[in-house]
């Protein structure tokens, strides 16, 4: 009996060490900061949801927003613990200022679709028309990965196409066409999906296709190190990656 009470008052106090109780004696809440791309905000909002169910007294921040934008804040001193970029190209930027706490993995890939009005109205079929004059386009700006990655793919298809604007971030895109400011744009087909009854998407086919690979890295110097890489572990479970299917998200 002695032996039985003995483990279990070390399991409890095991349990009480990772909690860290503050001066009143109730655990203290851990924020974990998640600067991740706008493609991924409602796939990691539940994603949070979900590590916190068997993580007790974790508390997410998310920080949603252009890569590009996210790995400078990063690279200039921003509290962040993890970072999931749209594309490698932002995250080997916090690789090569040495932030990252590891090799950066490679969680899921996307790949683009055009976004325009319910039933489209405008009849577009393909990425040749979004070259035509009676279309307003948006476009992220170049210096986002969607944007970039829109100019990859029309100039996969040959076409020269004028954007009314370049947006700061691919889910301004999607909300500039769900809101009717904007007739299509060039989106992720995650977003099509997130934004379904808002807008319609149409297809682009495979030679005209760019993947867009994400991957995600721990912060060095995070405060919470070790809830983040069981975080990034997480999304790697068969369990979060089929919740990022449900989302239009594909295996990387």
């Amino acid at each position: 009996m002695r032996a039985r009470l003995a483990i279990v008052t070390a399991a409890a106090l095991l349990i009480a060490a990772c909690m860290e109780p503050n001066a009143s004696g109730t655990p203290q809440i851990k924020d974990i900061n998640v600067f991740a791309a706008s493609s991924l905000t409602d796939a990691f909002t539940q994603a949070g949801d979900g590590f916190a169910k068997t993580n007790f007294r974790v508390r997410f921040v998310f920080n949603f927003g252009s890569s590009s934008t996210l790995a400078t804040q990063i690279t200039n001193g921003a509290p962040a613990d993890i970072f999931a970029s749209a594309d490698e190209t932002n995250m080997q930027k916090t690789v090569d200022a040495k932030l990252a706490d590891g090799t950066p993995t490679v969680f899921a890939t996307n790949r683009l679709a055009i976004a325009v009005a319910p039933g489209n109205p405008k009849k577009v079929r393909s990425l040749a028309d979004l070259a035509r004059t009676d279309l307003l386009l948006v476009l992220a700006a170049p210096t986002v990965p969607a944007g970039r990655y829109a100019l990859d793919a029309l100039s996969k298809a040959g076409v020269t196409a004028r954007p009314a604007s370049q947006e700061v971030d691919v889910r301004a895109v999607l909300n500039k066409v769900s809101l009717g400011e904007a007739d299509a744009g060039i989106v992720y087909v995650t977003d099509v999906k997130s934004a379904a009854g808002r807008v319609g998407g149409v297809e682009i086919p495979e030679e005209h296709q760019v993947l867009a690979r994400y991957p995600i890295a721990v912060v060095k110097g995070s405060k919470n190190a070790q809830l983040a890489h069981g975080f990034v572990d997480y999304l790697l479970s068969p369990a979060a990656q089929g919740m990022l299917a449900t989302y239009g998200f594909s295996k990387p």
